[in-house]
């Protein structure tokens, strides 16, 4: 069994992020490019609709960089866009190497801790709505809460200081274990340190934070994800199992010595889903061109209030520094300020598979790459390359 491992604290993470821009120099602006075209209505920052691609556009510097930077082997897809606009969505490799099917701009793969961001968007939609609070204790909203937990709040599982230990109280990712047993599980079990005290990346918390939106919106979590997220997004291929991907559409993952390990939801899930130490921490599934989506709604105010945005972006917590520069957790994110440039990112990996979303607001840039194949034993590690190809993705999309 795998583990869903992707901490901000580990491999490129927000630590590595910040090492990599105090080596990036200042780049021209250049003109914006555009690949619009298509019939799917998704947003523009402005929210005015706008025709989503449906072809693969090419940025001929981006493709040439990774022509260079990626190892022989590898398969996956990398997107950037700008002001709006994808520049590049184009996969390589195979997504399906026993039937020889390409990787592609359409190409579903899971994205793993980076679903921590549609979880932390989730509360923030319920707080707008006046449903609950970041604020609130998590006794308020489920019964039989212990002593030494009636002082976690939301914001504390959103910021991973509530003390959860996952060593303790988690488990691997296809343990067939329900929400009740997993809140039985995590209330039961013994704090790392007081509520608030200390961060520690917690997968766990991030399901205890699922099963609040349950029980706060009355529907599943993935149900409430596509209604109040994905469907305002455009974002008609992002979920556990409501879309209806057709099998050869969704990427095959291959461990370290290249064995298929078959496609996320062929393992151990519910009906629903995957069981709860993986739900709302991990395993949505999503294509790169959905996750562009997701940015551009993120640079409008359709889906999030421009408070909840700004909520969801603060730096709440330190994490760490390295080379002076200082790094925080927001909420689902990693909040990084370096050089005079503000970085928001969250990567995700598992035994198998690896990607990075890392947006830069201030010159309205946004880099997702992803594989299905992330290492080989001896011969390349892609989470190893992790700073090279999405600086190196991030400068050619807005030279």
């Amino acid at each position: 069994m795998r583990a869903n491992h992707s901490s901000p604290g580990t491999r490129i993470g927000i630590a590595a992020v910040a090492v990599a821009v105090m080596g990036l120099s200042g780049c021209g602006e250049g003109p914006g490019r555009d690949g619009r075209d298509g019939r799917d209505a998704a947003l523009r920052g402005d929210d005015r609709p706008l025709a989503a691609e449906t072809g693969e556009p090419i940025d001929r510097s981006i493709q040439s960089f990774l022509d260079g930077a990626l190892p022989e082997g590898p398969a996956g897809t990398v997107v950037a866009a700008r002001d709006g606009g994808l520049v590049h969505c184009r996969g390589f490799g195979l997504a399906d190497r026993e039937k020889g099917i390409p990787a592609r701009c359409d190409t579903v793969y899971d994205i793993m801790s980076m679903t921590k961001q549609f979880t932390a968007a989730a509360v923030m939609k319920l707080e707008m709505t006046g449903r609950l609070r970041v604020s609130d204790p998590i006794g308020a909203h489920f019964a039989g809460v212990p002593a030494d937990k009636r002082d976690i709040t939301l914001h504390h599982l959103l910021t991973h200081t509530a003390g959860l230990d996952d060593e303790v109280a988690g488990g691997e990712d296809y343990d067939p274990v329900s929400r009740e047993e997993m809140l039985s599980g995590a209330l039961g079990s013994t704090l790392r340190s007081a509520p608030g005290a200390e961060f520690h990346y917690s997968n766990l918390g991030y399901s205890v934070l699922a099963a609040i939106i349950e029980k706060v919106s009355g529907v599943g979590y993935e149900r409430f994800l596509a209604d109040h997220l994905f469907g305002p997004a455009g974002m008609t291929r992002t979920g556990y199992v409501l879309p209806r991907w057709r099998r050869d559409e969704v990427a095959v993952e291959y461990d370290e010595r290249g064995v298929p390990q078959g496609r996320p939801y062929e393992h151990p899930w519910a009906a629903d889903g995957p069981h709860w130490f993986l739900r709302g921490n991990g395993g949505l599934l999503s294509t790169p061109r959905d996750m562009f989506r997701w940015h551009r709604a993120l640079e409008g105010t359709r889906v999030l209030s421009g408070r909840a945005k700004r909520e969801m972006f603060t730096p709440h917590v330190f994490v760490g520094a390295q080379d002076g520069i200082r790094m925080h957790y927001g909420y689902g994110w990693g909040v990084v300020r370096a050089n005079g440039r503000l970085i928001n990112e969250h990567d995700g990996g598992n035994d198998w598979s690896f990607g990075e979303f890392a947006r830069f607001p201030d010159h309205r840039v946004m880099v997702f790459w992803i594989s299905n194949h992330a290492q080989r034993a001896g011969k390349w590690d892609l989470v190893e390359r992790n700073k090279e190809l999405t600086f190196g993705i991030e400068r050619r999309a807005r030279d």
